[in-house]
Parts: C-alpha cells; sequence; structure tokens
C-alpha cells in the first residue's frame, strides 16, 4: 500500500548537489532539516530551514504549511528566518552603506513572508527600520528598500499603525512633497502607500497626515507616468476624503471638481497613455466617484423647512423663469402677485400641491436634492426648460407631462442607480468617465435625463395614469446608457437618443417571450422539462469544470479578512480535474499550469464552506466585508490550512462554488446555476416544439372518453 503520508522532492543549495528525498509529514520538520544537514556535512542544523522555490513563492515551510508540499516539488534550503533576520539586522547596523542597501533589499523581498516578518519584529527589526527613516540617514535606493519594507512588514498586521510618532509621519509626508524629479519613484510609491494606511488603520494620526500633504502635491503625482504612484496617490487622496468630516469633505470635492484637477484625472489616468485602466485603479475611482456622490446624501436627506426663505424664493425663480422670461407682467394680477400666490403657474409647472408647492419637497430622498436640480436646470438651461414647462402647458390636462412632481420622482429614481448615500464596495470596479468630465456630473446627469423623460412621455402617448410605466422605460434607457460607459456627458446623451420607446419595447418583448416560455407551466411543457433536465444540468456542470480549468486571478486577502493592495494569486484546476494548481501572480499576467508551484488534490478536500464560516471571515467582528463573495476549502487533514479565496464578483463566486461542488459529488444550487438551466432548458425545448408553434398548448391533456356501449361502429371488410 502507497503511504500517502510520504511525498518524493528535491532539495537543493548552492554549491551541493540536489537531494532527492521521502518527506514524510508525520516527521517533525526539524528531523527532517537535520538529516538533511547530516547528508551535506552542514552543522548546526537550528540555523537553516526549507522553502519553497520559484513560481512568486518563496515561502518557508513550517508546521502549518507543509501540507501544501507536493510530489514533485523542488525546496532550497536556506538560512532561518531567525538567522537570516539577525544577520540583517548585524548588517543594518553595523554593515557598510553597499551592505546596508543589500540587506534591506533582501529584507523588502522576505517580509512577504509571515513566519520570517514575525521574527524580524521579534528582534527589534521594525523599530530599527522606523529610528533609520526618523533619522533620515537613508537616501535614494537604501530609502527606497528601506519604505518597501516598512510597508511589507505593516501588511501581516503584526503591530498597529498607532506605534507610529509624528516625526516618522512627517518624515514620510515630505518625500511625498517633494516633487523633485532625482527622487526615487518607489520612495514616492512606497510613501504614499503608508500615508494611507496611517489614515485608514491608525486611531488618530489622520490630522497629522492632512496637516503635512497638500493636495496640490498629490495632484502633482497623479500626473506621474508611474502607474502605481497616480494608484498610490488616488488611494491616499480617498483615503483622506473617507476620514474627513463633511465640511472638509465639501472643501476636498472642491478641489477635485476644479477644471485642473478633472482634467489630470482624466487624462493621465482614465484616458491614459496605456489605454487601460486596471483593476486596482478602477476600484480606486469606483470608490472617488460614490464619495463624491456621497456628498449628495445630505440634501437628499433633507426636507424642505417651512421657514427656509431662500428655498421658497428658488421655488419662485422657477415660476419666474418659465413666465416672465419677457419681463412684461403688467397683465398680471397685481393683488396675486403682492400676495405670493401663483396657484396657476404653479398648477402649470407640475407641482402636486400647487397651492404650497414646498409640500412637494417633504418626501425624503430625494427631498431638497430634488429643487437643487430643478433650479440648475432652469438657470444653466434656460431654453429646455422653458420648453418643457411651456409644452406640457399647452396640452391636455390627461397628456400633460408635469414637470415639478417628473423631477422629484427622477432625482429619486438616479439616487438609486447611483446608489447615493451607500459606503463603497471592496469590490466595486464600476465608475463613470463622464462624471469626472463635469464640475456639477449629477445635476447635469439630471438635466440629460429630465429631457429623455418628457422625450419618452411624448413618444408613449402617456397620461399621468401611466406615471410608473414611463419611468420604468426612463429607468431602463438609463441603465442600459450606462452600461455602454461612455467618455462624456455628450456621449450619454447619444446613446439615450438610440434607446428609444420602441427599441426599450422591442427589447423587453424579446426578453418578455424567453421570460414566458421559462415560465410555462403547461403539464406536457413541465414534464418535458423533467425529461431532459440531466441533460442539461450535465452541461452546465462540464461548463464550471471547464472555467475552473481556465482558471481565476484573486486578490489576495490576509487571514484577518483585511484586502492586501495589489496582491492576487492564480488558481487552475487540472485538465484530469484531479489538483488545484495555485500560485503567485501580478495584475495582468496568466500563469500556465506548469508555473503554479503549489498544489491541493481534490481527493484531500474534506469540505466547501462560505460566507461567514470561512476562516478568514470569522474575525471581522462589526465590519462591513464582503463575505458573501469568501469562500474556502477545508483539508482533510488536521495540520492543513485552508485555502481561502474571495471572489472578484458573484458571477466568478457562484462559478467556483458549482465547480468545487460538482468535484465533491455535491449540488449545484447557486443562481448561476438556475439562470443557466432555464436559458438551456428554454433554448432546447423551443427547438423540439418547432413543429408544434402556433398550437395552444393546453395546461392539462384532453380527458380519455368513456369506453362507447358496443364496438359496432368497427370497419367490417366485405
Amino acid at each position: 500500500m502507497k503511504d500517502t503520508n510520504i511525498v518524493k522532492i528535491a532539495v537543493e543549495m548552492k554549491p551541493h548537489d540536489a537531494q532527492l528525498i521521502e518527506f514524510n509529514q508525520k516527521q517533525p520538520l526539524a528531523a527532517i532539516i537535520q538529516d538533511i544537514c547530516n547528508n551535506w556535512g552542514l552543522s548546526d542544523p537550528d540555523n537553516y530551514a526549507l522553502q519553497f522555490s520559484g513560481n512568486n513563492n518563496d515561502n518557508y515551510i513550517t508546521e502549518k504549511n507543509r501540507n501544501e508540499i507536493k510530489n514533485g516539488a523542488i525546496l532550497s534550503l536556506t538560512h532561518s528566518p531567525s538567522k537570516t533576520a539577525h544577520d540583517i539586522l548585524q548588517k543594518l547596523n553595523v554593515g557598510s552603506a553597499d551592505e546596508k542597501t543589500q540587506a534591506l533589499q533582501m529584507l523588502s523581498k522576505l517580509s512577504t513572508d509571515m513566519t520570517f516578518a514575525l521574527e524580524f519584529i521579534n528582534k527589534q527589526g521594525l523599530a530599527l527600520i522606523i529610528m533609520l527613516v526618523e533619522g533620515g540617514t537613508c537616501k535614494g535606493t537604501m530609502l527606497a528598500y528601506c519604505l518597501l519594507s516598512f510597508v511589507e512588514l505593516m501588511d501581516h498586521g503584526i503591530v498597529s499603525w498607532d506605534i507610529l510618532e509624528v516625526l516618522f509621519i512627517n518624515k514620510v509626508a515630505s518625500y511625498v512633497n517633494n516633487q523633485s524629479s532625482a527622487q526615487d519613484e518607489k520612495v514616492v510609491q512606497a510613501s504614499l502607500s503608508i500615508l494611507e494606511n496611517i489614515v485608514l488603520n491608525s486611531s488618530g494620526k489622520y490630522g497629522q497626515v492632512e496637516k503635512e500633504v497638500t493636495f496640490p502635491n498629490l495632484v502633482m503625482h497623479l500626473q506621474s507616468h508611474n502607474p502605481v504612484i497616480q494608484q498610490n496617490a488616488i488611494a491616499l487622496i480617498n483615503a483622506l476624503f473617507l476620514k474627513a468630516d463633511y465640511s472638509k469633505r465639501k472643501a476636498i470635492a472642491g478641489t477635485l471638481g476644479s477644471k485642473h484637477v478633472r482634467n489630470v484625472i482624466f487624462s493621465n489616468i482614465i484616458q491614459s497613455p496605456s489605454g487601460k485602466v486596471g483593476t486596482e485603479m478602477a476600484h480606486q475611482l469606483y470608490v472617488l466617484q460614490t464619495l463624491l456622490f456621497n456628498l449628495l446624501e445630505q440634501r437628499m436627506n433633507t426636507k424642505m423647512d417651512p421657514q427656509d426663505q431662500d428655498a421658497h424664493d428658488k421655488i419662485k425663480e422657477l415660476r419666474k423663469i418659465a413666465f416672465d422670461t419677457d419681463g412684461d407682467v403688467s397683465n398680471r394680477d397685481v393683488n396675486a402677485r403682492r400676495q405670493g400666490v401663483f396657484a396657476k403657474d404653479y398648477k402649470k409647472l407640475g407641482f402636486k400641491h400647487d397651492i404650497n408647492p414646498a409640500q412637494d419637497f417633504a418626501e425624503t430622498p430625494p427631498g431638497m436634492l430634488a429643487l437643487d436640480c430643478m433650479v440648475y436646470f432652469a438657470r444653466n438651461h434656460m431654453e429646455s426648460y422653458t420648453k418643457i414647462v411651456l409644452e406640457n402647458s399647452c396640452r391636455a390636462d390627461e397628456h400633460e407631462c408635469p414637470f415639478g412632481r417628473t423631477s422629484v420622482e427622477l432625482t429619486k429614481l438616479l439616487c438609486e442607480i447611483l446608489k447615493i448615500g451607500e459606503s463603497p464596495s471592496e469590490q466595486g470596479q464600476t465608475y463613470h468617465p463622464m462624471f469626472f468630465a463635469h464640475d456639477r456630473p449629477f445635476e447635469e446627469f439630471f438635466c440629460i435625463c429630465i429631457v429623455l423623460l418628457n422625450k419618452t412621455w411624448k413618444e408613449m402617448r402617456a397620461t399621468t395614469e401611466d406615471f410608473v410605466k414611463v419611468f420604468s422605460v426612463v429607468r431602463e434607457q438609463i441603465i442600459r446608457a450606462l452600461a455602454m460607459q461612455p467618455q462624456g456627458l455628450e456621449k450619454f446623451r447619444s446613446n439615450l437618443q438610440l434607446l428609444t420607446y420602441s427599441e426599450i419595447t422591442n427589447l423587453w418583448q424579446q426578453e418578455r417571450t424567453s421570460r414566458e416560455e421559462w415560465e410555462s407551466h403547461a403539464r406536457p411543457i413541465v414534464e418535458l422539462r423533467e425529461q431532459i433536465a440531466p441533460e442539461i444540468l450535465e452541461l452546465v456542470q462540464q461548463q464550471r469544470l471547464g472555467f475552473l480549468v481556465e482558471g481565476t486571478r484573486f486578490t489576495k486577502y490576509s487571514m484577518k479578512g483585511l484586502r492586501i493592495k495589489d496582491k492576487f494569486w492564480y488558481v487552475r484546476l487540472s485538465p484530469n480535474h484531479k489538483v488545484f494548481h495555485y500560485g503567485d501572480c501580478d495584475e495582468k499576467s496568466v500563469p500556465a499550469l506548469e508555473e503554479l508551484g503549489s498544489k491541493l488534490a481534490v481527493v484531500d478536500i474534506k469540505a466547501l464552506v462560505t460566507g461567514k464560516e470561512c476562516p478568514h471571515m470569522k474575525e471581522l467582528k462589526g465590519r462591513k466585508t464582503n463575505h458573501q463573495l469568501a469562500f474556502s476549502l477545508m483539508v482533510d487533514s488536521v495540520d492543513a490550512t485552508a485555502l481561502n479565496f474571495v471572489a472578484p464578483d458573484e458571477q466568478v463566486f457562484d462559478y467556483w462554488v458549482d465547480g468545487i461542488n460538482a468535484l465533491l459529488g455535491c449540488k449545484m444550487t447557486s443562481k448561476e446555476t438556475e439562470s443557466d438551466l432555464e436559458t438551456l432548458l428554454s433554448m432546447d425545448i423551443k427547438l423540439r416544439l418547432l413543429d408544434a408553434e402556433g398550437l395552444d398548448i393546453p395546461q392539462d391533456p384532453p380527458p380519455i372518453p368513456k369506453d362507447p356501449p358496443n364496438y359496432d361502429f368497427c370497419y367490417k371488410l366485405k
């Protein structure tokens, strides 16, 4: 019988010849290392450790991760984390400048490993790095590796960011504020990342960072040719924005909304020379867009105060722009004007409460935001505003599109579409370039959509009873136009022109036809579905397994469930569906199967867990997380570590969970499986029923008639 605890591996160490050994998972790691050292004649085995070799995975092998060693693996025998940390610290204390630089370079690489980081920090290495930064003795390349090492050491969450003092923060901020072209780009890159983490993760250091770092300097870094510097700069802007109070957020938004800054973001990032926005940058732009729009939340949730004279003046201004543009009010009712009563005009403007229009802004959302948008439209698009109001004034009452009421409802709809008031998601990447092309993007968005609404109202020949129907069409038009990712507001307007009411109706008709087929409850169809469902389910299962074979790039998360920026890993299922191959990768590469050094056999998987049951999601108490996209593969071994995932979106999550369930012989229960099953069943049934097209299929089969009293009617041969 083959012993599953023994794997055959190679161990290498220059200048020695490689050793081919049998690695026994039940044997203590220290004993295995001692045997390897004895074979090479190395004394003091306590100073040595095993490392994974290559494929972006140079982590030390510990009792926790030793089960990742599979047959055919190549390991390296190196100095232990303790010995290596000691040697690096010695060089940093008494070595020459070149030796210190080399030591810091090695440190920046090794610090990504949790085992080494823990040893280095325990030996007061982190305190030494902080002291080197505060002392200002490091310059150029040495400083770059020093800061990069600090970032990697802190990323493990071993030490709190609260340990940093003002001197350290000021020193790092000075590297961000320094606009010298001679400064090493890695220094700026690391400094921006450090300041972002201080703002987000320390309890009281935000004010110091805000005081030291100026927005003009951050904007300068957005113009960098280095995409990582751009990304870290916008991440720091988002962090400062997120932690600021409302008044400071308004000031930051004012700076970001200026023409100069908008042009920098649009031309240097959104329309970058590389032609593509990376995954992390897309996330940061999404966060920035969300934070900017969330500034509207206060107005969206504010009811109109009856004592607010400014708001009353705005309502009067709407009436005046619509009806007094010629300046001739001699024929107006003087007494009515003196009393401020213009109920007839307010009715023409389409307010629900024409006697007191202020009541139209009592509902939240959209609250006062609706009035702000209406006034902006009237002031900045006067011709379109007066045309809409006067056109509807001339229509019959039942066909008029009430400007006041539709504006309030449209503002509410736009807030729902843009999810104003919701916190940014950790996985969100959907941003709209056109919103970075204007200083008042929401108001301009409203102006385009209110014109669309009136156009759709006319196309539908709607009456006030069709209010809900019109808005369902308008919602569809807006969402479909946004999905085209227009670069500017004019392009968005052009997209809406193509999505006419008739076009939306055609699209809906196609979808409705398919849906009616899916939802058919006729018994013959139900029985047919039951017969062919197993075949279709097998087809879906094969697609899921094919998706796993193709592989997926995942963002790395720490064991505490925190997202690690710019760290990715790739996972593939072998073509024979027996082994998962995985390993680190960068943001753009798609590693081949043989490039992924780590393996996990399907037979070793004990269970699949999802959501908050995952090991890396259990410690997040009271924090908003994306646990709904998390899943873990529990390994059938006491010492083994679970393989923890966080999917980039719901579809990838469903595909992976389905595929793993298929491998484990469990039922696929995701929404994607239900959707695919319904789609394929519908298509198959349509093909099978082509000959019955045009015939009414009854809900129930016709009844079988009773037997006749006799069979005399039977045909008889002469």
